[in-house]
């Protein structure tokens, strides 16, 4: 923080030690800080403080640890799949997964191992369809598809 004040104001770290020192109390006893203070009209004033926390063990404390949440959604993967719809019939029931490239090959494509679609949204290109059995074996056979949704 002195630092920086020191730099903002072309001043030096120790004018700036000297002209943002403070005491506060503490429940132990009185502590030195450095505090910087901006007075605003009609408002609180902004209170910047380093230093000033005793550093002491609490025997006492109770520490609580939370279980991590979940930070996103599902992935788009397992929300096609939950759908139990193939994506080329649109029939419900029993559906599997097809890769579009060969696992392998997923690093020939560009940057991540994701092969990209034409156009100007930089969207990844599906690696994987979710079908039905048939539709598998018909992919597999080289058959054509009956339909492709969007």
């Amino acid at each position: 923080m002195l630092k920086t004040l020191a730099g903002k104001h072309s001043s030096t770290v120790s004018k700036m030690a000297a002209k943002h020192k403070a005491k506060i109390d503490t429940q132990y006893r009185p502590r030195t800080c450095f505090e910087a203070i901006v007075e605003r009209e009609g408002r609180k004033p902004l209170v910047a403080r380093y230093g000033g926390i005793p550093l002491r063990q609490q025997k006492k404390a109770v520490i609580q640890d939370r279980q991590p949440g979940r930070a996103t959604g599902p992935k788009e993967l397992v929300t096609r799949l939950l759908a139990n719809r193939c994506e080329i019939c649109e029939r419900s029931g029993n559906v599997e997964v097809h890769h579009i490239r060969k696992l392998a090959d997923l690093g020939k494509f560009g940057p991540g191992g994701q092969a990209r679609m034409g156009g100007d949204h930089g969207e990844k290109a599906p690696q994987v369809l979710v079908v039905c059995l048939d539709c598998h074996a018909d992919i597999h056979s080289g058959k054509p598809a009956a339909k492709i949704t969007d």
